[in-house]
């Protein structure tokens, strides 16, 4: 009887352990997921702000076209 109680404290520490590791990595790769939907947003609005930077482009060289004749 005094070898089975330590055992089941032991297997008792080593799941809490595991639960925490468990936690850790479940908690490690959402922030990974969040870091990459982060950086496909940035993406986006880049490309979004360089489609308006080249519009107000050729409104600019419509406009000056427009106005040399």
């Amino acid at each position: 009887m005094k070898r089975i109680i330590p055992l089941i404290a032991a297997a008792a520490l080593s799941a809490c352990g595991l639960d925490t590791a468990t936690s850790a990595a479940t908690a490690a790769a959402l922030k990974k997921q969040e870091l990459e939907q982060g950086k496909k947003t940035q993406d986006q609005a880049q490309q979004k702000i360089g489609q308006a930077m080249d519009q107000l482009q050729q409104s600019q060289q419509s406009r000056e076209n427009a106005a040399e004749k």
